[in-house]
């Protein structure tokens, strides 16, 4: 049986992709911060799976107890990275604008360097981090969270580059969605919204195929592209 964990898993994104995982024989190890969440979650997959509690905003914490879920399961050859936090900024606040540094920046960097290590010490792998197309923004109603996943992609880049140097068959994906009908974009456009089903399917299709980099949905390559060529002042005036 295949073994995958997901960083993140107990909401959104990350209990959807928990679900269709399950659905294709991955054993699983759920990690989060919310521990009543995952042990609902356990009734609704079938066979047996592993949970972590663990708040990735404390990363030497969370980094003992990940390793420790890795070595409990014993032989795991997928790990997502899922865990994120995003809020809009009308007003500048540190504590939102730390969090977001916390969990966004530190705890995917902290969470990542384990995965790569386990992945390197068993000779392949693959690891999967969520990004976001807003990777490819700025404006000023969220700085914040718009930097910390252009670090993501930029940072996932790197671990890409690094498995490559290696010369082991470490997969890394970087997957970057626009809108996914999760708590964490409400109040946002419907514009090109995707449900989390459908959303998640085409992120399974993207692990299967050792995809390096996916949108989500794929139309969302366009809109990326526009970003990209997008002159800066004309950007501020969108965002």
């Amino acid at each position: 049986m295949k073994q995958a964990i997901i960083v993140g898993a107990s909401s959104g994104i990350g209990r959807e992709l928990a679900v269709q995982l399950a659905a294709k024989n991955y054993q699983l190890g759920l990690m989060a911060r919310r521990g009543e969440r995952l042990e609902q979650l356990l009734t609704d997959l079938p066979r047996e799976h592993f949970i972590q509690c663990a708040d990735v905003s404390n990363p030497e914490q969370a980094r003992q107890q990940f390793a420790k879920l890795i070595e409990l399961m014993g032989d795991v050859e997928l790990i997502v990275i899922n865990a994120g936090v995003g809020k809009r900024e009308k007003k500048l606040d540190w504590l939102a604008q730390r969090e977001m540094i916390d969990v966004n920046v530190r705890g995917f960097a902290a969470m990542s360097v384990v995965a790569m290590n386990h992945f390197v010490e068993r000779g392949q792998g693959h690891l999967v981090g969520i990004s976001s197309v807003a990777a490819h923004m700025s404006g000023g109603l969220a700085p914040t969270y718009v930097a910390s996943k252009a670090f993501v992609s930029s940072y996932l880049n790197g671990m890409r580059s690094r498995a490559e140097h290696c010369k082991l068959p470490i997969t890394v994906t970087t997957v970057e969605p626009g809108f996914v009908d999760t708590p964490m974009v409400q109040g946002q456009p419907s514009f090109w919204m995707a449900t989390v089903d459908r959303a998640v399917a085409q992120l399974v299709q993207a692990i299967i195929d050792k995809k390096n980099h996916v949108y989500i949905t794929k139309r969302w390559r366009l809109a990326a592209w526009i970003l990209n060529i997008m002159p800066k002042w004309l950007m501020r005036r969108f965002f």
